[in-house]
């Protein structure tokens, strides 16, 4: 009679313990990569979001500060009221007190008195926007590092962050210039800011705006 001998052979242990090593070297190099995406895919949106941020506010200021002094019955005395280094505040005579739309020779009414200024809510600071005198800051823009504001005045004398206008130079500003500096919402520990030396992201924008109806 003649066995047949079986020459199917196992795993040794140490055949099992390379295989287990090599596996768990892939599963490792995997893994990183997955989280070195996804850290780079969170950092990118989070730079999406900043900028779309601040260019949806300056895109509203610009918007409004160019309507600064709309006055169509010149009773109203809309113009520049206030302006500071970080912050305007200006008066247009756009609708009437039932808001039909129709100027009614004041500035009492919503969206006719406009402040622009910083202001911080829960530890956070925002770009604000106030609608009239009494109302409570709106925000525009949140994450908001610097707001600032340079004005040319009439004679072409340009005046810029810290100094203020006075009283006398506001009557006579004919251009505005925004700059706006945002920051991400989160630090990223790899990166950091050459001039601020903290962990956030920035993202400045500019912007030159003449009033159309100021010292016509």
């Amino acid at each position: 009679m003649y066995l047949f001998k079986n020459k199917e052979r196992g795993f040794t242990l140490v055949e099992l313990l390379i295989t287990m090593t090599i596996g768990l070297i892939m599963l490792t190099a995997l893994s990183s990569t997955f989280l070195m995406q996804r850290k780079v895919y969170d950092v990118q949106e989070q730079i999406v979001e900043m900028v779309q941020n601040v260019r949806a506010a300056m895109d509203m200021m610009t918007r409004e500060i160019r309507m600064a002094g709309y006055d169509p019955t010149n009773l109203a005395g809309a113009g520049i009221v206030n302006a500071t280094s970080n912050s305007i505040n200006f008066t247009l005579d756009i609708t009437d007190d039932t808001d039909t739309g129709t100027p009614d020779e004041d500035t009492d009414d919503s969206n006719e008195n406009i402040t622009y200024s910083l202001y911080t809510e829960d530890s956070i600071q925002k770009l604000g926007r106030k609608s009239k005198v009494t109302a409570n800051n709106q925000p525009v823009a949140e994450n908001i590092d610097t707001l600032e504001f340079t004005y040319t005045l009439k004679n072409g004398t340009v005046i810029a962050p810290p100094t203020n206008p006075t009283i006398a130079q506001i009557l006579n500003i004919v251009k505005v210039d925004i700059k706006i500096t945002a920051k991400t919402t989160k630090p990223d520990s790899d990166y950091t800011h050459p001039t601020d030396g903290d962990h956030y992201r920035r993202y400045t924008l500019t912007s030159v705006i003449t009033p159309r109806n100021l010292n016509l």
